[in-house]
């Protein structure tokens, strides 16, 4: 039987996803070693023990000026600003996304504009929304939506482009009304695709949540990182990029789920990575 025709068993599934990162903790860790030996006061590769050390002080031991669990914190606030960003998100993609991919109208009027204003580095704007908002909340979300909320928007739009023309004819057929085929055909047609166009912002969602919060916050996990670097702090640095990491698997995990248990019916080609 040829490599590409074995299914691995679940044992071996699960070893097998393990094990890069067992690899990649273990190389750091006989880095770390080996460094530390020529210099034991080493900050570039803190040992695995300082890193534990330095994220139980933050999750569990208050802060001596604010009385504060920091990482808790942190991690609630980027939480908030990234979720209503992404909420402000999905909400455009939705309306903006099927008014242009089923009303050939609003396709002429925006998606040209749409697609030019998608080109433009949302970082580069960073000044403008600080200029404009000011250094608070509104706009890190702003950043956050302008990164993301074009990308979705086109997605959808797509999303509702490649819904087949038999449908839709047959739809009319029956009486059906424009609203009436927004809401029965074409949106549970698009909302798989919706999460999953989420799931793919969630990442450059991040890089300018961490942007934002680093230029101008007073907590957040982006802040905390930027804080602390001029310490060269990197026992606090690389386990705070370590949980960043594991919220961003959580959340893409539970947007997986949440297609799968709602939508079955989009998954049964096969394995949804």
């Amino acid at each position: 039987m040829r490599l590409i025709n074995r299914t691995p068993s679940r044992f071996a599934v699960v070893a097998l996803g393990l094990l890069p990162f067992v690899a990649t903790i273990v190389t750091y860790a006989i880095a770390s070693h080996y460094r530390r030996l020529d210099n034991p006061a080493d900050k570039l590769l803190p040992s695995l023990e300082s890193m534990g050390q330095a994220f139980w002080r933050m999750a569990a031991v208050p802060d001596r000026r604010s009385g504060d669990l920091l990482l808790w914190i942190d991690t609630f606030d980027s939480l908030m600003r990234l979720g209503t960003g992404m909420a402000v998100s999905t909400l455009l993609a939705i309306l903006f996304g099927i008014g242009i991919g089923f009303i050939p109208h609003i396709r002429s009027a925006l998606a040209p504009y749409l697609a030019t204003f998608s080109l433009i580095p949302p970082i580069t704007i960073l000044p403008i929304l600080f200029i404009t908002f000011g250094l608070g909340e509104v706009s890190k979300i702003a950043l956050i939506v302008i990164g993301t909320a074009p990308v979705m928007i086109r997605a959808t739009a797509q999303a509702v482009l490649d819904i087949p023309r038999e449908m839709i004819i047959k739809a009319e057929t029956l009486g059906a009304s424009v609203w009436q085929m927004i809401t029965r055909l074409v949106l549970p047609q698009v909302l798989p695709k919706l999460i999953t166009a989420l799931r793919l912002g969630l990442v450059p969602a991040w890089i300018f949540l961490i942007s934002a919060e680093a230029i101008a916050s007073t907590t957040g996990l982006g802040y905390r990182i930027f804080l602390v670097r001029r310490y060269l702090a990197m026992d606090v640095i690389l386990p705070y990029v370590v949980w960043i990491t594991l919220l961003a698997f959580i959340l893409d995990r539970l947007l997986l789920l949440l297609s799968k248990r709602a939508f079955r019916w989009n998954h049964m080609g096969g394995a949804a990575l």
